[in-house]
């Protein structure tokens, strides 16, 4: 029992942080940004370069942010800048920019599944049961995540910005916003959350060239029901996170993978507002 409930908090918290990035961008530019899979496994491949670098674990998330964040930062300006207003020709874009990096990423690593060890190992005891460390190091990293971000937009210059812009984007450009720059480095934020989401579960799955796109449809609906709040994202990942623990261990692992879809597509259709306040 404990170790099931350990699961769903753990899962909770990986999906969590898996959807953060997409969260982000679809907050302030009320687009759906497929390319959410390819800057995840951009990220698992910085982990990658890192560890073979030989260089601290600690130092893996970073680079996976800087280099998802500058890659992001410049497709927004080259492709992205010019599909706001245009939600499905952008959706398009992002999943031809998720097919380029898929291939380039091929072209440098090759499509051989690669590990990425654990920067902690082991298991911890908690009231009995043994679990694993890394799972609950998932855990505090969402916490940081969601302080980080949650400070970003409370508590500097650039948050206040982008809050004027997620609710009325007119009015903030004649107060003096630079909406254009507040959506470049909203999309750079986001796709860099994306990529140091990749970095941190790595050690937990195989690193491959197609690997983000086992994440892509998940994050997706949870951001869809959590109705672009961080607070909701987190319920929401909690909920349908658990509900996928519980089908997979009773059911059928292959329907618990099923559960946030359906779940989340039932959701929208009885409230469509999903667990946002109506």
């Amino acid at each position: 029992m404990i170790t099931l409930v350990l699961d769903i908090i753990t899962t909770a918290a990986i999906l969590f942080i898996v959807s953060a990035g997409l969260l982000i961008v679809f907050g302030v530019m009320k687009i759906i940004n497929f390319a959410h899979a390819s800057f995840i496994t951009i990220g698992a491949y910085s982990a990658l370069v890192a560890s073979r670098l030989g260089l601290s674990p600690v130092l893996a998330p970073a680079l996976a942010f800087l280099a998802g964040g500058l890659i992001g930062a410049t497709a927004e300006r080259v492709v992205v800048r010019r599909l706001y207003g245009r939600p499905l020709d952008a959706i398009l874009a992002t999943w031809g920019l998720s097919i380029v990096i898929g291939q380039l990423v091929t072209l440098a690593f090759g499509r051989e599944v690669q590990f990425v060890p654990a920067p902690i190992s082991g298991t911890l005891a908690i009231f009995g049961e043994d679990y694993s460390r890394y799972r609950l190091l998932m855990v505090a990293a969402a916490f940081v995540i969601a302080g980080l971000f949650t400070g970003l937009l409370n508590g500097t210059r650039l948050g206040l910005s982008t809050r004027a812009v997620i609710m009325n984007e007119t009015l903030a450009q004649g107060l003096g916003i630079d909406s254009t720059r507040v959506r470049l480095i909203t999309f750079g934020i986001g796709c860099g959350l994306a990529a140091v989401a990749g970095a941190l579960i790595t050690p937990l799955a195989s690193v491959d060239p197609n690997m983000g796109l086992s994440w892509l449809i998940g994050a997706f609906m949870l951001v869809m029901v959590s109705g672009g709040s961080l607070l909701t994202l987190g319920l929401s990942c909690f909920v349908l996170g658990g509900l996928q623990v519980l089908a997979s261990t009773f059911i059928s692992p292959i329907l618990g993978g099923l559960t946030i879809a359906v779940l989340a597509a039932v959701s929208l259709r009885l409230r469509p507002e999903g667990f946002a306040r109506g």
